[in-house]
């Protein structure tokens, strides 16, 4: 049996709170908070003060060097996070009955995806449903898989390295990686390179080439000639990893057919090995209990027939 206080809170809540809070977490700030929304910092850090006065929970340990989310913090991030990313639905749910298809599609993908099924769903979909609006963001994968979970996005292309529990994730195209150096780099254009010429050499990394990382396997390929275990730069941005291999500072991973475009204007070139490189999958991914709008239902599909009803072998690029 619900308690006085809880019949009273969703009544007596300024949910404009709500969105000062999670927006306060995403910026790990209340100074970049204040910026993003436009608000003074006495403002914010006052909105956050009533919240926790009015949850009775500490939300945010402040202290100088140090910002953190409380577990009660999380929670009512996570919670803020799924009622914005149903608000957000509303235009698109209203757009139903329209005789020609209305709505938006939220998209975020991980950086540089290459796929040309991926590109010809979005050239068939603008061509049928021209009333359909997207946005298309750039995150890494986890931050991906945490938005499409709490429903701010209508969908996710990104790198899964784990069984998602409460998602789905579709194999949309699987891709290989190698080593490449720039323009500058010793090693550039030699012929019969040997491996043991990579020994010790400076590399940069995507900050996911971890154990457990999504691109643990092409963290295993560096540690498999023996670069250098520190790297020397790292980005989650595969343009920002392309532009410090480019640049020399150290030798670096990248998709095959992502770097050939730079191989080609002689920007790149591929080190050994050459055999049993990783392969990596990147996926389509969707929350199950969201409630689609007739928009997002209808690019769903159209992925599932222009993606997903062709063999993977046609949608693996080396």
């Amino acid at each position: 049996m619900m308690r006085p206080y809880e019949q009273r809170f969703p009544w007596n809540l300024d949910w404009n709170l709500l969105r000062t809070f999670m927006v306060v977490v995403e910026q790990k700030s209340i100074t970049k908070a204040a910026d993003f929304l436009g608000l003074k910092q006495p403002t914010v850090s006052a909105a956050l003060k009533r919240l926790e006065e009015m949850t009775g929970h500490k939300l945010i340990v402040r202290k100088p060097n140090q910002f953190r989310v409380t577990r009660s913090g999380e929670i009512l991030y996570y919670e803020c996070s799924t009622i914005f990313g149903s608000v957000s639905q509303l235009p698109s749910l209203l757009d139903r009955g329209e005789d020609e298809l209305r709505g938006h599609i939220t998209l975020v993908v991980a950086s540089h995806v290459v796929c040309p099924q991926f590109d010809d769903v979005l050239a068939e979909y603008a061509r049928l449903h021209q009333k359909v609006t997207f946005s298309i963001a750039v995150a890494d994968s986890e931050e991906i898989v945490g938005r499409v979970g709490q429903n701010r996005a209508s969908f996710g292309v990104c790198l899964v390295n784990k069984p998602l529990s409460t998602l789905a994730a579709e194999i949309m195209y699987r891709e290989f990686f190698a080593l490449y150096c720039g323009p500058s780099h010793r090693l550039f254009g030699k012929k019969d390179i040997d491996v043991a010429e990579l020994i010790g050499e400076p590399s940069v990394s995507f900050q996911t080439e971890v154990e457990g990382g999504a691109l643990e396997p092409v963290a295993n390929l560096r540690a498999r000639v023996q670069a250098a275990t520190r790297w020397h730069g790292v980005s989650s941005n595969l343009v920002e990893v392309r532009r410090m291999i480019m640049a020399n500072i150290g030798i670096g991973a990248l998709p095959i057919h992502v770097a050939r475009r730079e191989v080609d204007r002689g920007l790149l070139f591929q080190l050994p090995p050459y055999e049993g490189l990783p392969v990596v999958e990147v996926h389509l991914v969707s929350n199950p209990k969201r409630r689609f709008s007739e928009a997002e239902a209808e690019f769903l599909r159209l992925c599932k027939e222009r993606i997903f009803s062709l063999p993977l072998s046609d949608r693996t690029f080396s």
